[in-house]
């Protein structure tokens, strides 16, 4: 079954967020593989606001990047003006630092598409592609459509 990808090229680069590029990420590519199955590809190259005094990048930063690749997976795959319209619960992992200046590849997927609810999975990788921090979300959906009407009463 075809699935028609939203056009969300006005998102690339900061994702609308100002934030996601001061901190030196950039959304480049994303499409749906299969059935609901939306993607996003982006690059990361910590710039100083992102990182510790050690010129490491701090967990929170890892989050926002995470969230907001799996929020822009799961816009990729809605159809029409369906959307995300919140995050529900989302669990932060690094595995080891992510440094000031230093190449990594960021990306976000959808596990699971339901009716109200969406998974999402995000990653940081480095240039050795070794994972570096992972997330796995839930996400509220806003349906453009209401199916059932409500009873008068």
């Amino acid at each position: 079954m075809s699935h028609h990808v939203k056009d969300m090229d006005r998102w690339l680069g900061d994702g609308g967020m100002e934030l996601i590029g001061t901190v030196g990420a950039s959304f480049d590519r994303y499409g749906v593989d299969g059935e609901d199955l939306g993607w996003v590809d982006g690059t990361f190259v910590p710039a100083k606001p992102a990182c510790n005094p050690h010129g490491i990048v701090q967990a929170g930063v890892h989050g926002l990047l995470l969230d907001a690749a799996m929020n822009f997976a799961i816009n990729a795959a809605l159809a029409g003006r369906d959307r995300t319209k919140a995050t529900l619960e989302m669990k932060i992992e690094t595995m080891r630092p992510a440094l000031l200046g230093e190449q990594y590849r960021l990306r976000g997927e959808v596990v699971r598409m339901a009716r109200q609810v969406a998974y999402g999975e995000g990653s940081v990788r480095d240039a050795a592609d070794r994972l570096v921090s992972r997330a796995t979300g839930t996400f509220l959906l806003h349906r453009a459509e209401v199916p059932e009407t409500e009873p008068d009463s």
